[in-house]
């Protein structure tokens, strides 16, 4: 199928040939009739994506910051790398879409295959939306006014939050495609109206939906007209939807509203906010968060729990029906805001129209041309690529296939396996996008949504698992079962049951003559230094005393690794890798632990990621992982420390390492930060081609992950 792709990198736009996504549980599977391109958000994309990298900076100061905190620990080329590859990974656009349903995700019902409906599906064939993201269409409602629903939702939102009543004078600033949408609105709610912007087309559009006007180009003064209209009290509410740096509008709307008047923010605008007109007049300030409630919060979202409708009366889906039933009742007037159609085929030169003219509103994209296409022509969920087979070690391939082509995947085990000599097969993704660009980046044959294709596929010999930690459990039991070797990013699992399905799976498999090797990504036993540390150690007979520090970094409560029935929780999830480290180099089992968090201390936040773990091993060393969340970015977010026979070892973020009394040793340093990945790889690669034993046993893979879990379980209690 095809899908509107854009790179933030260099801004182009493009058309591209993406698997079709497959349908999820809870999620709608529909093909696209019609989509609308949105002339703010969309042309801000746009343009950002063309800035120079200079500008890029300058329009995000924070994100500044942060990269200068990157360099400080990981070095130049480390941060140089992860910042381009962030800009070169693409972009979906769009967000208003209207088709009809194909296919219908377990556990969704008030849907059925055949029904019209919107969503916020981006520009492509076929979406994947979850249920509460869409609305069923009017049978009176046609396809290219029900594409505006969420353009109307957000106008919608924004406007519950003003609270207009019957017979209030409210201001709409900026009338794009918001805004007009807004205004009829309010005047569909038997509101005055003002609208302001500086187009003359516009604002002639507004005039025609029963809006009085002020034309800024002109010099018209919104101030003197708003005081005409309301016999100088002032308006009763501003609603802005414009998109600006200046605080201008805000501080129009301050002086124009009338005492306990009411100014909401739909748009984006500069915040530097006058107090002297906000008190003497006690307004209020409110930013309307896009379409209504349950935006961004992911249980109603992704998980489909919905909002009862005695406590929320308005959630976003709800608001897309109050929308698409003012449409079916005709207080809406949509045709006139579509400027251009052109069809799907045509749509880098839509973009070109949208960024080339600041007065184009509705852009329209039609899929009618492949409107006789079998829907099943667009459902191919393989997308093969004419890319030259990458070699493999010694003459020997070792095909790779990857299940997941996020962040992580393309930034560091792609390029490590492809370094190590693999065959880079295939490489499958949940939407399609991420796995196309890294297949065209990276050299893949093929990219895939169907994951049972890949594990099936005879070609590939073993399979990279990259995705989110709850389908681990399932995923390496089903590739072991199709007798592929296994590289599993961490954690193995991220609960004992699942751990429990993982041991009887492989120890099944383990009597074979040849057994499927599986291994865990604890990459920073093979780091450069590490190797080095263990090798100073090897000629110490006292037992060692280890203290590893992680400047973690705060996560927010709801974010996914937090959540313990998708991440399992940063123990489980992170601090496993330090575990495993001083367990490799202790040389022996972990026979106690103890821990001390801050999640006990009475008032103290109850996130499980400020942890001191303490533990003694076989060999009578000891070692403690400090996982703490509340440092600052500037200090080393990884540091080893070793302590043995009168000498000491301090290793800051797998660039520095420091001897302290070790007869020639002083100092290693490195140009770039290296925790192992590669090395990592390579070793997997290697133990398949010679038919070696993994090159961690099963047995350690074990014991770290159940002493995460018996942690977690601590810290719980």
């Amino acid at each position: 199928m095809k899908q509107v792709l854009q790179n933030l990198r260099t801004g182009h736009t493009d058309l591209v040939d993406v698997p079709c996504p497959r349908v999820r549980p809870g999620h709608l599977l529909i093909r696209t009739r019609v989509s609308l391109v949105s002339a703010g958000t969309e042309r801000m994309l746009v343009e950002f994506g063309k800035a120079s990298l200079l500008e890029k900076a300058r329009q995000q100061p924070d994100r500044v910051w942060a990269v200068l905190d990157k360099v400080r620990t990981d070095g130049l080329l480390p941060t140089i790398e992860t910042v381009l590859n962030r800009l070169d990974t693409p972009l979906p656009l769009g967000y208003c879409n209207a088709g009809v349903v194909i296919e219908v995700g377990a556990g969704v019902d008030g849907f059925a295959v055949g029904d019209r409906v919107v969503s916020n599906g981006h520009h492509a064939e076929v979406v994947s939306v979850p249920k509460n993201l869409c609305a069923r269409i009017p049978g009176t409602v046609a396809d290219e006014d029900a594409v505006f629903t969420v353009i109307g939702a957000i106008g919608l939102q924004g406007a519950r939050l003003a609270q207009p009543t019957l017979g209030e004078t409210i201001v709409v600033t900026g009338l794009g495609l918001i805004g007009l949408v807004t205004v009829q609105l309010l005047r569909a709610q038997g509101c005055r109206v003002l609208g302001i912007d500086y187009d003359a087309q516009r604002l002639a559009m507004a005039r025609q939906f029963g809006a009085e006007t002020v034309n800024l180009g002109q010099g018209e003064d919104p101030l003197a007209v708003a005081k005409t209209m309301t016999c100088g009290v002032g308006v009763d509410a501003v609603l802005i939807t414009a998109a600006t740096d200046s605080s201008e509008p805000v501080t129009q709307a301050a002086k124009m509203c009338r005492k306990r008047g009411r100014i909401v923010l739909v748009g984006v605008t500069g915040l530097e906010l006058s107090r002297a007109d906000f008190y003497e007049k006690e307004l209020s300030f409110q930013v309307s968060c896009s379409y209504g409630p349950g935006r961004y919060d992911p249980a109603y979202e992704q998980a489909g729990h919905d909002y009862p409708i005695g406590l929320v009366r308005w959630t976003e889906q709800r608001n897309f029906e109050a929308v698409l039933g003012l449409m079916s009742e005709g207080q809406l007037e949509l045709k006139p805001l579509v400027a251009h159609r052109f069809a799907l085929q045509q749509a880098a030169k839509a973009y070109e129209t949208l960024t080339s003219s600041r007065a184009a509103l509705g852009i329209v994209l039609q899929y009618t041309a492949d409107a006789d296409r079998p829907t099943q022509a667009l459902r191919e969920s393989t997308v093969k690529l004419p890319t030259p087979v990458s070699p493999g070690i010694s003459g020997t391939k070792v095909s790779v296939g990857f299940i997941g082509a996020g962040n992580y995947a393309s930034a560091v085990l792609i390029p490590a396996f492809r370094e190590a000599g693999a065959r880079l097969r295939s490489i499958a993704s949940t939407t399609g996008v991420t796995g196309v660009h890294a297949a065209r980046r990276f050299g893949f044959e093929e990219t895939t949504t169907d994951v049972e294709a890949l594990l099936n596929d005879p070609a590939i010999d073993a399979v990279v698992i990259a995705t989110r930690h709850d389908t681990h459990v399932k995923l390496v039991c089903q590739a072991l079962e199709a007798g592929k070797h296994v590289f599993v990013e961490k954690p193995l699992a991220i609960d004992q049951a699942g751990l429990n399905r993982v041991r009887s799976t492989y120890l099944a498999l383990a009597e074979r003559t040849q057994p499927p090797l599986l291994m865990v990504g604890f990459n920073r036993r093979f780091a450069p230094h590490i190797v080095k540390i263990k090798t100073l150690l090897s000629s110490v007979r006292e037992s060692k005393a280890f203290v590893m520090t992680v400047n973690a970094g705060s996560i927010p409560p709801d974010h996914w690794t937090q959540i313990p029935e998708i991440g399992g929780g940063r123990i489980i999830g992170e601090a496993c890798h330090f575990i495993d480290l001083l367990r490799f180099l202790a040389a022996g089992p972990i026979r106690e632990t103890h821990i001390v968090s801050t999640a006990h201390i009475p008032g103290a936040t109850r996130v499980k990621d400020n942890v001191s773990i303490s533990m003694t091993f076989g060999d009578g060393s000891i070692g403690t992982v400090h996982y703490l969340s509340g440092g600052h970015k500037s200090f080393p977010k990884e540091r080893l420390e070793v302590f043995c026979g009168g000498r000491v070892l301090q290793l800051d973020n797998f660039r520095r390492l420091n001897g302290y009394g070790w007869p020639g040793f002083k100092r290693s340093r490195l140009w770039r930060q290296d925790k192992g990945n590669r090395a990592c790889a390579a070793e997997f690669v290697r133990a398949i081609v010679s038919r070696e034993t993994a090159p961690i046993a099963f047995e350690e893979l074990a014991e770290v992950t159940e002493l995460t879990f018996s942690i977690t379980d601590q810290l719980v209690g």
